[in-house]
């Protein structure tokens, strides 16, 4: 079994800030790490592999810095790392960026056949959740977004069940593989790095392709010739002027909180009370 994992560098959000004059984002001084939602999807395929055997392969496109990252992942217990870099993936949009991921899977899937390939629900940086659904498409496997739990792999009938979060309530749902599955978080918790395996991380020499081998044939599908996507503006939240109001009551009960929150409310919007009491009569 082989499954390939897809994981980006991004800056850390807590420290991002916004540029005051020209509203775009200031990289400089701030950290870069792997992407959290990253993590849970890298997890879920080590305990595949540790449960089934096979290779797990971790895969980003970006700057040359994004090698970091996939140190970080083999140190944790991946077999492969593969960067994808070049001055034309610069400025790509979702639907650039599955493109290139796409075909370096293809490329992958030559030296040995992917089964899996997995992926954060989104990333923190961009928030889009586009980038797994349209590697999926690119590919024509199987999608299986949200999945929050694996149940089951059978390796030899080729199906996967998975436990998959909706608004309803959770769906379990059996497909066929090769199949791309994007992993929610919270479902399980990131291992810690071996000794072994941070040693082995820092000597891996990490395979660094270009476009030619990353196997990209149309070259105007990647970067800004290839995204349709335009930011027009990037903006931080404005902050709220109005200060957090501290209300207190005789104790600490339930039933005294609610009363004194309950009036608070009412004096400030006499309609809603009467709206309540509207209903309930």
């Amino acid at each position: 079994m082989h499954i390939v994992v897809c994981i980006k560098q991004v800056p850390d959000s807590a420290q991002i800030r916004v540029h005051p004059v020209t509203n775009t984002i200031m990289r400089q001084g701030v950290p870069a790490i792997v992407n959290p939602y990253d993590l849970y999807a890298l997890e879920e395929a080590l305990r595949l592999k540790d449960q089934y055997g096979g290779r797990v392969t971790v895969l980003t496109m970006g700057p040359p810095m994004a090698e970091a990252a996939l140190r970080k992942a083999i140190s944790y217990g991946a077999d492969d790392a593969v960067l994808v870099t070049d001055r034309v993936f610069a400025g790509s949009d979702t639907l650039a960026t599955s493109y290139a991921l796409a075909s370096a899977i293809q490329q992958i899937h030559k030296d040995m056949p992917v089964d899996l390939v997995f992926t954060g629900k989104q990333t923190i940086d961009g928030d889009t959740a586009q980038v797994g659904p349209g590697v999926a498409k690119r590919l024509d496997m199987q999608l299986l977004t949200y999945v929050s739990k694996v149940r089951s792999l059978d390796t030899e009938k080729h199906e996967i069940v998975v436990e998959r979060r909706s608004e309803g309530g959770v769906q379990v749902l059996k497909t066929s593989t090769p199949s791309l599955i994007t992993v929610l978080e919270g479902n399980n918790e990131m291992r810690f790095a071996t000794m072994a395996n941070m040693f082995r991380a820092s000597r891996y020499p990490v395979k660094i392709w270009n476009k030619e081998t990353a196997g990209i044939e149309d070259v105007t599908k990647t970067g800004l010739k290839g995204s349709p996507t335009v930011v027009s503006k990037v903006f931080a939240p404005t902050p709220r002027a109005v200060k957090a109001e501290i209300i207190q009551c005789e104790s600490g009960e339930p039933r005294d909180l609610s009363v004194t929150l309950l009036a608070k409310m009412f004096a400030r919007h006499p309609k809603l009370e009467r709206e309540i009491a509207k209903r309930a009569g």
